[in-house]
């Protein structure tokens, strides 16, 4: 038995997804989160094989979830569910310790083989994505500016250009302000931008923003 836990902020779509999923005798839902913050309570009661995270919810975002739950327990599959473009977000999740991405739109199917394929321990990617890794093989490595950054400059990347500001991100994430300014001048160094507009600019042309 699969022990999933849901993590959304919309209530029709963890519906949605427990109805589906409550068919297969080898799932079971655990838990249904419509935060990033309840998600860790299932983390440390060791109660899911599998968890499905949305990364874009209200005050703490997945994306910072998916840190804390990877810092608590590292070896818990992380399956990302989004409507974000895979093609802007899944290699750098991935990076980041997601055991897989999947696009919202992608068949009910194809989740039931995420899900059986993560809890193995294994990495799971779209056919799409595959296509894609394997063509970029083949040609010159070339990096986005925002793969260029480190999990933590990715997080603080993505709450300056959604507009956050650097108090109420030192809050979300826990750390001085002292800090968070740290990692703003490092974020733009090493994307070459020069402010906070600049940030929100970049997110939106690339499809890291909705």
């Amino acid at each position: 038995m699969i022990r999933v836990a849901i993590v959304d902020d919309h209530a029709m779509v963890r519906l949605g997804l427990r109805q589906f999923l409550s068919e297969h005798v080898d799932m079971r839902i655990v838990a249904e989160c419509a935060s990033a913050r309840e998600v860790m309570d299932v983390v440390r009661q060791e109660a899911a094989d599998v968890i499905l995270l949305d990364i874009s919810m209200p005050g703490q975002s997945g994306v910072d979830a998916l840190h804390a739950i990877k810092a608590r327990a590292p070896g818990l599959a992380v399956l990302i569910l989004s409507s974000y473009p895979e093609e802007h977000y899944a290699t750098t999740l991935l990076r980041h310790g997601a055991s897989g991405y999947l696009p919202k739109e992608c068949d009910p199917d194809e989740i039931l083989r995420a899900i059986r394929t993560v809890v193995l321990g294994r990495r799971y990617v779209t056919s799409n994505m595959a296509d894609r890794l394997a063509a970029s093989l083949s040609e010159p490595i070339e990096k986005s500016a925002h793969e260029q950054l480190s999990e933590r400059e990715f997080q603080v990347f993505l709450r300056l250009a959604k507009g956050e500001t650097i108090t109420h991100i030192a809050q979300g994430m826990s750390l001085s302000v002292k800090t968070i300014s740290t990692y703003r001048t490092r974020v733009m160094e090493k994307m070459g931008l020069q402010s906070n507009s600049d940030l929100t600019y970049y997110a939106l042309k690339n499809g890291l923003l909705q």
